[in-house]
Order: C-alpha cells, then sequence, then structure tokens
C-alpha cells in the first residue's frame, strides 16, 4: 500500500506541474488578433463620425458598441472616452503594443485623431483558457479520485487479506496453529481462508495425536527398559555366581567356563549400560528426568572417580576443600559417562584437574586418544550421534552417553564443554553452593 500511495503521489505532482506548464505556455499566447467584421465597421462609424463632427464629439454617444473605445487627438490626449473606457493616456503607441485595434480620424488630407477600440481580440481566449485549466485540475481530481478508490478497494479486498493469510503462513510454520485465521466471506478470498483455518484446525489435531503417540511410545520404552533390568540383574548375579562356584571347586575345564562367565557378565553389562542410557534419555523426553540438587562436600567427586576408575588409568589432581550444589546420583552418571567414553575410545591414561572460577568449580577430564574432528565437537551431544569414526569401527556404543551428561549438567545449572586438543577434553562446570 506504501508504494501505491507514492505512485498515486507522483501521478498528482505530474498533473500539477503539467496544469502550471499549461498556464505559463498559454499565458504568453494570444488568440486570433484579426479584426473581426463588427470591429472593423465600428471604428469606420465612429472614425467617420468624429471626422463630421470633431467640434462636439458628444454625438458619438448615439453609437451602438458593443466594445469601449476611445477617441484621442493628433496629440494623444483622449478627447472622448465610451461607455467604462479609462480616460488616462492612451496614445497609438499603447495600442499597438497591447493589440488594440485602431484607426485614423481624418479632415481632408490631416490626420486630427485616433479611434481606439479597447478589445485586443483575446477576451475570448482568456476566458477559454482559463477554462481549460479549470477542466484540467477538474479532470486531475477525478482520476486521481477514482486511482485512490480503487486503492483503497485492492487495500482492503485484496492486499489487508494476502497480508493475514502471509501472517498465517508463518504462524504454521512456527507450529504456532492455535491462533485462527480471520474469516471475511464479503472478500475475494473468503472461501480460501476458511479452507486454510479448517487446514489449520488439522494440523492442530494431527499434531495433538502425534504428541500423545510419541508420548506413549517413550512411556512403553521406558517401561521396558526399568523391565529389562531385572532380568539383567539376575543374568549378572547368575554368572558371579556360577564364577565363584568354579573358583571354589577347580575342575580340568573350570578355567575355560570362567573365561565364559566373564564373557557373559560383560556383554550383560553392556546391556545394562545401553538400558540404563536409554531409560534416562526416555525419561528426559518425557519431562520426568528429575534432579535434586543439595549441598555436598567436594571430595565425594573423588569417590566418584574411584568407583568408575577399574583400569587405575585416572590421574586426579588436587580438589579444592568447597561446597558445591549438586544431584550426587546424577554427578556419578556424567563422571561415569565421560570416564567410560574414554577407556572405550582412547584406552589412554586419564588426567583430571580442578580450578576454582567464578561461582563453579571447573573440572577437566583429558585423554591422549584420537580426539573427535573439530566438524563434530557441536554434535556428539546430540541423541543418538556417534562419530564417523566410531561408527565405522567395532566400538559398541548408542549415542546416549554425552547426551545424558549434557542435559544433566544443564539440569544441575552446570555445563559440559566437548574440545579436542592433543586427545578429547571434557571441561566440567559444577555450580558452587
Amino acid at each position: 500500500m506504501r508504494r501505491y500511495l507514492k505512485i498515486l503521489a507522483a501521478i498528482a505532482m505530474l498533473f500539477v506541474i503539467g496544469i502550471a506548464f499549461f498556464a505559463v505556455y498559454t499565458k504568453s499566447s494570444y488568440g486570433d488578433t484579426s479584426l473581426k467584421e463588427e470591429e472593423i465597421i465600428l471604428l469606420n462609424d465612429v472614425a467617420s463620425t468624429a471626422s463630421g463632427s470633431w467640434d462636439d464629439l458628444s454625438v458619438l454617444d448615439g453609437i451602438e458598441a458593443t466594445t469601449d473605445f476611445v477617441v484621442t487627438n493628433e496629440n494623444g490626449k483622449i478627447v472622448y472616452a465610451s461607455g467604462a473606457a479609462d480616460m488616462e493616456e492612451l496614445t497609438v503607441g499603447t495600442a499597438i503594443k497591447n493589440h488594440y485595434p485602431y484607426q485614423h480620424v481624418v479632415n481632408g488630407d490631416s490626420v486630427i485623431g485616433t479611434v481606439i477600440l479597447l478589445d485586443n481580440g483575446n477576451s475570448l481566449y482568456e476566458s477559454f483558457r482559463l477554462k481549460m485549466i479549470v477542466g484540467a485540475a477538474i479532470l486531475a481530481l477525478i482520476i486521481l479520485g477514482g486511482a485512490a478508490a480503487v486503492g483503497v478497494y485492492v487495500n482492503d479486498n485484496i492486499t489487508k487479506p494476502f497480508r493475514r493469510m502471509e501472517s498465517f503462513a508463518r504462524n504454521v510454520a512456527e507450529g504456532n496453529l492455535d491462533e485462527p485465521l480471520t474469516m471475511d466471506r464479503d472478500n475475494l478470498f473468503g472461501a480460501f481462508t476458511e479452507s486454510f483455518d479448517i487446514m489449520r484446525e488439522e494440523l492442530r489435531d494431527s499434531r495433538a495425536r502425534e504428541l500423545e503417540l510419541q508420548k506413549k511410545e517413550r512411556e512403553l520404552v521406558a517401561s521396558l527398559s526399568h523391565d529389562l533390568k531385572t532380568p539383567i540383574t539376575g543374568i549378572k548375579l547368575t554368572t558371579e555366581v556360577l564364577k565363584a562356584k568354579h573358583e571354589m571347586n577347580p575342575s580340568p575345564e573350570s578355567e575355560t567356563e570362567i573365561e565364559k562367565l566373564n564373557t557373559i557378565y560383560a556383554k550383560a553389562d553392556e546391556i545394562d549400560v545401553l538400558v540404563n542410557d536409554l531409560f534416562a534419555a526416555t525419561l528426559n523426553d518425557l519431562g520426568e528426568f528429575t534432579v535434586n540438587c543439595k549441598d555436598e562436600e567436594s571430595d565425594v567427586i573423588s569417590e566418584i572417580v574411584k568407583r568408575y576408575d577399574d583400569k587405575s588409568l585416572v590421574s586426579e589432581g588436587e580438589i579444592p576443600q568447597v561446597m558445591i550444589n549438586v544431584d550426587v546420583k546424577r554427578l556419578s552418571q556424567v563422571i561415569g559417562n565421560v570416564i567410560t567414553n574414554s577407556y572405550k575410545y582412547a584406552g589412554t591414561k586419564i588426567d583430571i584437574s580442578y580450578e576454582l572460577i567464578e561461582g563453579f568449580l571447573q573440572m577437566v577430564i583429558r585423554d591422549y586418544g584420537p580426539g573427535v574432528p573439530e566438524d563434530e565437537l557441536s554434535l556428539i551431544a546430540n541423541k543418538f550421534y556417534r562419530g564417523k569414526k566410531w561408527r565405522e569401527s567395532d566400538q559398541n556404543g548408542n549415542g546416549l552417553g554425552l547426551y545424558i551428561a549434557n542435559t544433566l549438567m544443564l539440569k544441575m545449572n552446570g555445563e559440559l564443554i566437548p574440545e579436542s586438543r592433543d586427545g578429547f577434553i571434557v571441561t566440567l562446570l559444577i555450580p558452587l553452593s
């Protein structure tokens, strides 16, 4: 609409300039100044009468004239003026300059005066010119008024509905399906707006059904994950009992049996880790992954590290004696996932250092393995993401470890920062009390 108003203003300006140019141009132009027949007759009649009655020009009062005239003597002084004629000085030179018709009054061979008609022949032209200007101005106003009316109609019946539909489409694209599309059956798009609003309602209902199905699926996964823990725990316990039995009563086959039992236990342990991660991720999706933070001594971190350092590869620096605000169980999951990943993918020693920064205890966990490519660093904390190198390897994994660790740190008002520099580095910012 703004562009249309600019165009309308430009058209109006062109009309104004055109009318002004027409007025200025025609002002210096004159109509047909050739004498008309009645003017010639009037000049001859007045000149003849004045020549015969020069001493008493009052006889000219009896002449019926449609145009005022004056009579001057040979010195240019007005000696008679008809009707409303001005008695000011008027000479032949002035008459010529103003295009006034004139004729000399002669007596014999002598010129004794001049008859001058006070009409330069342009009065009709000036009237016509004025009418042209007024007519052009009125025509311009009519055209501009019509254009403005068309613009208002187009704006109300086409532009505004289109803008509403554009805003509606943006809302739909952004997932806002609760705002209805205003319908106006009287404009050109009434039927379309009704159809689009029906589509919005269908999309909203469809999304609600989809979200409900997704929730039920997650609840099913969570339920199955939870139920799987019992048989997995049973398998691990049975394996440990059988292993202890063979160790207490050795036989020629005991060594082979113990090796098999160790393999069964390791696989069951992998399944247990997978189920735990899957269960935690599903609870997070359902919004039921709760974190209960409370004040704890920082020594609890060292206890967690020792619990997961079953290969004795961790070298831990001195930890500052401070109070931290964490959920110990969830922090244990975070540190356990990071150390387990380093064992699995790097297999090198692990250095852990601590430092106090503003409001946080910074814990830096570093291994010396191949690290992670720079273009994958921003993705490794995504759910189910595994780096290309590890997808192509024979290492087992589900892509949930760092996702869960990152989620838990955020829920505890902390942060997990991955880096790849001469190995893989994970920095944990643990909030202080």
